[in-house]
């Protein structure tokens, strides 16, 4: 499994786990990064640091660091 800021743009990635805990983890889970949900990778900003995401028919931007917590396959 990879860590979501791994995956390239133009790539589909599902799912496998959220590595946070407490309102990070409810927040993730709010945005439709549950167990399963299919992400495609959008773009990825200066340095990617932020990155935008499409997941389950919105675009969402995540931090690096918020996106190293989400594992993917």
């Amino acid at each position: 499994m990879k860590n979501l800021n791994d995956i390239q743009v133009k790539k589909t990635v599902k799912v496998e786990d959220i590595l946070s805990s407490g309102n990070l983890r409810e927040r993730m889970l709010a945005l439709g990064f549950t167990q399963g949900a299919l992400i495609d990778v959008l773009r990825k900003g200066p340095k990617n640091h932020l990155t935008v995401y499409k997941v389950r028919g919105s675009k969402i931007a995540l931090r690096k660091e918020e996106s190293n917590l989400i594992l993917v396959k």
